[in-house]
């Protein structure tokens, strides 16, 4: 029985991923930002372990997990959470800059960091749930796509870093995805907010776990999925 730990479990494709493993009967340690929250996911995810710290504050999670129990085995690490606040460049502040740095990529680096000897140990997964922005940048984006070209960075360098150790690293680029922060950027943008127009969790779920459950001669390093609307 394989054991995942995931962030971002909470909404969207994180909650879709969790899940699918949590029907098949796998272990999940699911990430939490406060106590509160881990609370509810505990309530939704029967049996899964929970696992609490905040993100956007890496540098304490260290602290965090040292009065945690963290787990013995992983098989794979999901880094599904993200946030993200459009604005030009010219009005983002530094505060802005800080916050989608840290979540959605200091903190992946340092879960990765508390992770990896139990990662080397199974000949585990990392998979980071990157965006399209990750690719490119658009005008209004600039911190948000800083933050995901700077997770792309951080897999290609992990993948090439922890090969010998038989790691396997993979990014996904999904595009515009039906959740709450597809319709927070809607709002953002001024936009009206339709999901239909948009691809459903569960369909980048079912690409997440095919990387997952590839056969061991086998790796997915990057994985794009668009919209087919």
């Amino acid at each position: 029985m394989a054991t995942h730990v995931i962030t971002g479990a909470g909404s969207g494709i994180g909650a879709a991923v969790a899940r699918r493993l949590h029907a098949r009967g796998d272990e999940l340690v699911l990430h939490a930002r406060d106590a509160g929250r881990a609370k509810q996911l505990a309530a939704e995810f029967p049996g899964a372990r929970t696992l609490v710290g905040d993100l956007a504050d890496p540098d304490r999670l260290s602290w965090a997990f040292s009065h945690q129990t963290l787990p013995d085995r992983v098989d794979s690490l999901l880094h599904i959470a993200g946030v993200v606040d459009l604005g030009d460049v010219g009005d983002l502040t530094p505060k802005s800059w800080r916050h989608q740095l840290n979540v959605n990529l200091v903190a992946p680096a340092e879960l990765t960091r508390h992770f990896l000897p139990q990662l080397r140990a199974t000949h585990g997964h990392v998979i980071f749930v990157n965006s399209g922005a990750g690719l490119n940048a658009h005008a209004g984006w600039s911190a948000y796509a800083a933050s995901k070209h700077g997770l792309k960075a951080l897999a290609d360098a992990l993948r090439q870093e922890e090969h010998a150790a038989g790691v396997r690293v993979t990014s996904v680029y999904p595009g515009r995805t039906a959740s709450p922060m597809q319709a927070k950027v809607h709002q953002q943008e001024g936009k009206d907010y339709d999901a239909s127009r948009w691809i459903d969790p569960e369909s980048v779920a079912t690409t997440i776990l095919m990387a997952l459950d590839l056969p061991r001669d086998a790796e997915v390093n990057d994985l794009t999925v668009r919209p087919g609307r």
